[in-house]
């Protein structure tokens, strides 16, 4: 079934400033995000995948900045958008799930004040009491008892944190959710708990989810599409069974290949060749060249096209017309 898109990501570019010269953690990002939708975004860490996510919030502090591109969400370009406005659209339109919900939480404010705060900066008109009821039913969704939202962050686990950080991304029924690395600290029956509530979150009301993670089994579970993400790239994106069941860029390859199944018993675990690139200092060409089994002499001279094949696309000189190559 055809999604109709709510956010629009063209040509986004970040850099951030430091004394040796520019560093391009997100490069040229194209990307689509659909009501009713879970798209995961994976790649190794240090690729620029919270990078992307916080940009797309207008989050990104000095010395980094948007260079270029355009975020369009149901219609207005939020790179145009004043502070005040995008203060507005944080919260009510667009929540956020950060990756480490100590540093999130105020240690000195009681849960249920801090969830207060944030209901309240964007309706005036609430009481006490809905506040209480809504905040209340969605903890108990995420497997949290209602008297625990009056303890200090300092109190709760870690998982139980990052819980509250859900909650609070969630509270006014926000119609995109970025989150990042949100199963972190979360153990295996919290997490299919979190897991299905995201299902329920995009199945009834049709809210879009982007996913930025490292885990590719949670991608694999719950994601309708998946982008794959190197050295500040989009390499690759699709359908999550044509991602993963037919994986057209070698990174992509190698990231399938380095998970860990249940019948590897009497195998070694596969290790990618290389590290990722310093971002400073990026390889010419294709940045994956110098880690790729099949690299060529063009793969090591210039960046590779997106190549479209239905809703599966990749830039990978292996699947760009011959004519092309020698042009």
């Amino acid at each position: 079934m055809s999604r109709a898109t709510i956010m629009r990501i063209k040509g986004l570019t970040v850099e951030y400033a430091t004394r040796s010269g520019p560093v391009t953690a997100v490069d040229d990002a194209d990307l689509d995000i659909r009501r009713g939708e879970i798209l995961g975004l994976v790649g190794e860490s240090g690729c620029g995948k919270s990078t992307l996510g916080r940009a797309l919030m207008r989050l990104v502090d000095p010395p980094g900045r948007i260079t270029s591109g355009s975020i369009i969400f149901d219609g207005t370009d939020l790179i145009g958008l004043s502070r005040r406005e995008m203060r507005q659209l944080r919260g009510t339109r667009i929540g956020m799930v950060f990756q480490d919900p100590m540093t999130s939480l105020v240690p000195i404010e009681k849960v249920a004040t801090q969830i207060s705060h944030t209901v309240r900066s964007h309706d005036r008109a609430i009481t006490k009491q809905e506040i209480v009821a809504r905040a209340a039913a969605l903890a108990e969704r995420l497997g949290i008892r209602a008297e625990r939202l009056q303890d200090y962050p300092h109190q709760l686990s870690g998982g139980m944190r990052q819980r509250i950080m859900i909650a609070i991304a969630m509270i006014l029924d926000a119609e995109l959710v970025i989150a990042d690395e949100p199963t972190t600290a979360l153990d295996v029956i919290v997490e299919a708990q979190f897991l299905d509530l995201l299902k329920e979150l995009t199945d009834e009301l049709e809210v879009a989810i982007l996913l930025i993670t490292h885990n590719i089994g949670v991608v694999a579970q719950v994601a309708d599409r998946v982008a794959v993400m190197y050295a500040g790239r989009i390499v690759e994106i699709g359908p999550v069974e044509k991602v993963f069941g037919s994986p057209q860029h070698p990174y992509t390859q190698g990231l399938l290949r380095s998970v860990p199944t249940i019948d590897m018993a009497e195998r070694e675990l596969y290790k990618m060749a290389g590290l990722p690139p310093n971002l400073s200092d990026l390889p010419s060409g294709c940045a994956f060249h110098p880690r790729c089994e099949y690299a060529m002499d063009i793969c090591r001279q210039r960046v590779p096209p997106l190549t479209q094949q239905g809703e599966h696309a990749s830039n990978c000189w292996l699947h760009v017309d011959s004519v092309e190559k020698s042009t």
